[in-house]
């Protein structure tokens, strides 16, 4: 019997039944067992990855397989017991051996399915043979194990190169996957007859036995191509178009696809491969990139404006507006400044003699050759603008100017209102004007410094015409529209200004000449004084009250006569200045005459005297901006939630209240609130039948429940409201003052504040200049992307202070579609669409040019005999034509006879050569069961690419 040994002496025993780690790295986590069979065009590309680690070193996994739609029926019929693998049956499909847009594998091997493993990006490459040895190994492993048919993929060397290795196993079969690369191309495999015999070599062809199936695809390249045009320039017009060619090359592809060894010839003497008796042509154009285009360039630099913080005089050097430093200095010279003669004379400051002001007194502080813009751009900015200025006359009569569309679309268009969506301003608009013309100017005129000149210049205009009555053109009539961009309520809120100032001056002459010299202003002062004595009775009452309302006014400093009776300025004779109104209770003054009246209301009479009730003169609510508005609702924001807040936040809403209700009274002596109500809220007067005393049934009438409530608003605002027209009253709206503001506003604006009022209406007409521009093209993509950069401009600009990233997205969807535009008038023009003559082959090359932008290639009907190939031959004849050497053309006879007598072919040397070999022999025996083997072949200038699947038979070998 054996003694036992102690058990240190007890050997250690490995268990070779553990997988190891070599064993355990092939994992499986997709449950691969292969695909189904389909047409490869039919679905797309799909892919997952994921990460897996072996001794230390990361790699990431990635399934790639093609989503295709197939019944089960077909994928049962294919599960036969002899069937090869769906991997091993791709090598010997042809639908899917030349795919424009596919991995490289795709093209190389023609599969469906597969699995590649490659080094993860933080990861060396695997780069020794060792290591490759080994992850193929686990890989045949992982297969054997798994029974998995979907062919794995190993990345090797650096990732530029991509080099890959592979296996692919099936029941008692198996494929490799080899590849070789060279920079190098070695003489013998520049041709057919080389690479078969590369191929022959390798499976151990056996001929006359088999037969090797060619498929080969010629390259040719055109490039430095010339075609399209460019829009020009034009104040008011975006330019349009690239200033370089946006199709860098043509490709073309002649295609044998059914050629069996022995009917061609290719070698290094001779070749039948003639690209024009090529049964297939596909093309496809390499779009240029990020192509030069004006309308790009031009949103771009205005952009650029956005961002700059220099202030006007920090890029100018010195204020415009400021005058000789030692003339200002000089206190002593102030009188006689005041009182010497002006230097222009009042009748010529007209447009034409002060849009140069600004200018002068920049040349002052810098030579006159550095000045931003010259005289003869200047003005034709300024007509442009100002189109009435070459109308006005010299003795400052004036005719408004009407908006013309001109090229713009009809207001009850989409496009014109747009303006509303991107809160920008209508296309016919001065500010729509503006934003253009700065643009161009920015772009070609001297960039930020000829937009400051030229806002200086804007700004010293709208001056003058505030000063001197003339209404600003290009402007819709009434309030500030709170849809458009704050600088286009800036302008109309000027407009407004101005419109009030000229009435009222206006007004002014007419009362001056109906006045006789010894009438109507002594009338005035006695009704003056009248009315005061009749007031000194309430005048203890009213002291806090009326106090109160009129302390809300804008300010105690001159009356300001308001001319808005239209009976005083058609000279009726009426007499001004009286005043009169109704003591508290509704008394009535003896002596009081209606004033303001505008007309009868209808049949409506006063409660009380029975006569009729008039329709007052009002003032006009005060026009508002979109700033304005928010700077009040925070005053009113800022006086609480407290019941004496509330009172004095109506009280301050309620100015224009109170001046209704003095309109009212002066135009109907003895009237009540009841009357006023019943023309101002008609709702708040409840009206019902009652049956009085004789039985009679009569009409009673009485004020709301919220009218009767104590010290309700419009109780208090009647009370203290006196029997003053409207053209007497102090002014709801300052003109003068709001227009100073407004003045200011524009004056202290920064170049880049001016660049982000006026950047929606750059976009805004972006977006019509490329929606005109697609109307011409009709391309059904371009439609869909410019609805997207609507709805995307809407989205960003309709608020204040869009963020720069979101600005630039949409710049950067304008610009795609001006290229997408440009492709297709490019390529229009080099296959002559429009010098076709018959309508059908002009319509098969529209479609064949709208495929060329939308589809990666596009296949060529009749090949090279067809319409589009006689166009494409045409191209590279005159190609090969351009780049015949000048010495050539110039030298002697012979060569010249050469090159007349066509001796130079219509065809470039192929820029690339494909050739797919396939055949179906027994391997590793002549006993072995026949399989699919098949060699890729890529040859370029620089690049020589093998790419060989070679099947073998692990059961009979």
């Amino acid at each position: 019997m054996h003694t036992l040994t102690p058990e240190s002496d007890v050997f250690e025993i490995t268990d070779f039944t553990t997988a190891s780690e070599w064993e355990r790295y092939v994992p499986h986590p997709w449950k691969l067992y292969g695909g189904i069979c389909g047409i490869y065009t039919s679905g797309v590309w799909e892919e997952k990855t994921d990460e897996i680690s072996f001794a230390d070193f990361k790699f990431s996994i990635t399934h790639h397989y093609l989503v295709q739609e197939s019944s089960d029926k077909d994928g049962k019929e294919e599960l036969v017991e002899d069937a090869l693998p769906l991997p091993m049956q791709d090598l010997l499909c042809m639908n899917n051996d030349f795919p424009p847009r596919a991995h490289c594998l795709v093209r190389w091997y023609g599969l469906r399915e597969f699995v590649v493993i490659a080094p993860a990006a933080n990861s060396d490459a695997v780069l020794s043979e060792s290591k490759c040895n080994l992850l193929l190994s686990s890989i045949s492993i992982g297969l054997g194990n798994t029974g998995c048919q979907v062919p794995l993929f190993v990345q090797i060397h650096h990732k530029w190169r991509r080099m890959y290795v592979g296996e692919c196993q099936g029941p008692g079969v198996r494929t490799d996957f080899e590849m070789v690369h060279l920079r190098k191309v070695p003489n013998q495999y520049t041709h057919l007859s080389g690479l078969l015999d590369i191929f022959k070599s390798k499976i151990e062809m056996i001929l006359p036995l088999y037969s090797a199936l060619v498929r080969l695809q010629l390259e040719y390249y055109i490039d430095a191509l010339v075609g399209g045009e460019v829009g020009g320039l034009e104040f008011g017009k975006l330019p349009f178009g690239a200033c370089e060619d946006p199709i860098s090359e043509l490709h073309l592809a002649t295609t044998w696809p059914h050629l069996t060894e022995g009917i061609i010839v290719d070698n290094d003497v001779y070749s039948d491969l003639d690209p024009i008796q090529a049964p297939q042509w596909s093309v496809r154009v390499r779009k240029a990139d990020n192509p030069q285009c004006l309308l790009g360039d031009f949103l771009t630099e205005f952009f650029k404006l956005c961002r700059r913080k220099e202030s006007t005089d920090e890029i100018l050097g010195r204020s415009a507006f400021e005058e000789d430093g030692k003339e200002a200095a000089d206190i002593s010279h102030a009188l006689s400044k005041l009182t010497e003669p002006a230097p222009v004379p009042i009748h010529k400051l007209s447009v034409t003699n002060m849009v140069h002001s600004a200018k002068k007194k920049i040349r002052k502080h810098r030579g006159v050759d550095e000045s931003p813009l010259n005289n003869e751009v200047l003005n034709a900015i300024l007509l442009f603008l100002f189109p009435d200025a070459a109308d006005k006359l010299t003795d400052g009569s004036e005719t408004r100017p009407t908006s013309s569309a001109g090229s713009n679309p009809p207001p009850e268009c989409e496009e014109y209102n747009l303006f509303s969506q991107f809160k920008s301003a209508p296309s016919d608009s001065l500010t729509y004007k503006l934003a253009l013309c700065l643009c161009m100017i920015n772009f070609y005129h001297g960039g930020v410094k000829g937009v400051v000149h030229l806002w200086q210049e804007f700004v010293l205009e709208m001056r003058y015409r505030w000063e001197n009555n003339y209404l600003i053109p290009g402007l819709a009539s009434g309030p500030p529209d709170l849809r458009c961009c704050l600088l286009h309520q800036k302008l109309q809120m000027l407009n407004c200004c101005i419109e009030r100032k000229k009435a009222r001056d206006e007004g002014k002459k007419a009362n001056i000449a109906d006045r006789s010299p010894g009438g109507s202003s002594g009338d005035i002062g006695k009704a003056a004084d009248h009315s005061g004595g009749d007031y000194q009775k309430e005048t203890d009452k009213e002291k806090e009250v009326g106090k109160s309302w009129e302390s809300w006014s804008d300010s105690e400093e001159e009356f300001f006569e308001c001319l808005s009776d239209t009976d005083d300025l058609k000279g009726n004779g009426q007499e001004n200045g009286k005043k009169g109104g109704s003591k508290e209770g509704g008394k009535e003054f003896t002596n009081f005459k209606p004033e303001g009246r505008l007309h009868q209301h209808g049949k409506l009479t006063l409660l009380h005297p029975g006569e009729p009730l008039y329709i007052p003169v009002t003032q006009e609510p005060a026009p508002m901006t979109e700033d304005l508005l928010e700077e009040q609702s925070e005053v009113l924001a800022k006086l609480g939630t407290s019941a004496e807040g509330a009172h004095l936040r109506a009280r301050m809403q309620s100015a224009c209240l109170l001046s209704d209700m003095e309109s009212f009274k002066a135009a109907n002596p003895g009237c009540c609130l009841e009357d006023f109500v019943r023309w101002y809220s008609p709702r708040d007067y409840i009206e019902e039948e009652v049956v009085d005393e004789k039985g009679n049934v009569v009409i009673k009438g009485e004020l709301s429940a919220r009218m009767k409530i104590p010290s309700n608003m419009w109780v208090e605002a009647w009370e203290t409201a006196k029997p003053v027209p409207a053209r007497r009253q102090k002014r709801l709206f300052d003109d003068t003052r709001e227009a100073e503001k407004v003045l200011h506003y524009f004056a202290v604006q920064k170049p880049a504040d001016l660049a982000r009022h006026l950047l929606p209406c750059v976009i805004h007409a972006a977006v019509l200049k490329v929606k005109e521009e697609e109307t011409l093209e009709d391309i059904s993509s371009v439609k869909k992307i410019i609805k997207q950069i609507i709805s995307h401009s809407s989205k960003i600009l309709r608020f204040p202070n869009p963020e720069d990233k979101k600005l630039e997205e949409i710049i950067a969807q304008i610009m795609s579609v001006e290229a997408i535009i440009a492709r297709a008038r490019s390529l229009k023009a080099k296959f002559g669409i429009e010098k076709c003559e018959q309508e059908e082959e002009k319509e098969d090359l529209q479609r064949f040019v709208n495929c060329l932008l939308e589809q990666p290639e596009v296949s060529v009907v009749g090949a090279g005999r067809g319409p589009a190939g006689s166009i494409i031959h045409k191209l590279f004849v005159n190609a090969q034509r351009v780049t015949i050497p000048d010495e050539l053309k110039r030298s002697g006879s012979a060569d010249e006879r050469r090159l007349n007598s066509g001796a130079v072919a219509d065809f470039p040397p192929p820029a690339g050569r494909e050739v797919i070999l396939r055949t179906t022999v027994p391997r590793p025996a002549p006993y072995s069961k026949p399989l699919p083997q098949r060699m890729y072949s890529v040859l370029t200038k620089e690049d020589f690419r093998l790419a060989g699947a070679f099947s073998a038979d692990t059961t009979f070998f």
